[in-house]
């Protein structure tokens, strides 16, 4: 696939210009991989999903559901009711890489006793 940027011929994650670095950043991150997982599972409100996520601070989450929301993995619908209820889901973009995170998620849990943690 063509470069939008023009920067070089292809997407190429390992050039430093590739914007392909910004969506790699995003998805490595921990709190993303847990976000979308919680999301696979069902739609949820910030508060709920802060309680699933446990030890993530409301500036932390709200930094990232935006970014995940800038980058289209993730949708935020808005209640017009009294107190307001914001209910965020995944998009078909997030649905499609919750497969391979959640991979990721059930490879460290398996293998978690054979891994050198500091």
């Amino acid at each position: 696939m063509s470069c939008p940027t023009d920067q070089h011929e292809k997407h190429d994650i390992y050039s430093a210009q590739c914007p392909c670095r910004d969506v790699l950043d995003l998805l490595a991150n921990k709190w993303t991989t847990l976000i979308i997982g919680a999301l696979e599972e069902q739609p949820h409100r910030f508060g709920a999903l802060q309680r699933r996520l446990q030890g993530v601070s409301p500036k932390v989450l709200t930094q990232t559901l935006r970014k995940l929301e800038d980058f289209g993995f993730v949708d935020r619908t808005i209640y017009p009711e009294v107190p307001l209820h914001v209910e965020y889901t995944l998009t078909d973009l997030g649905r499609g890489v919750a497969e391979p995170l959640g991979a990721l998620r059930n490879w460290i849990e398996v293998n978690l006793d054979e891994i050198r943690t500091p």
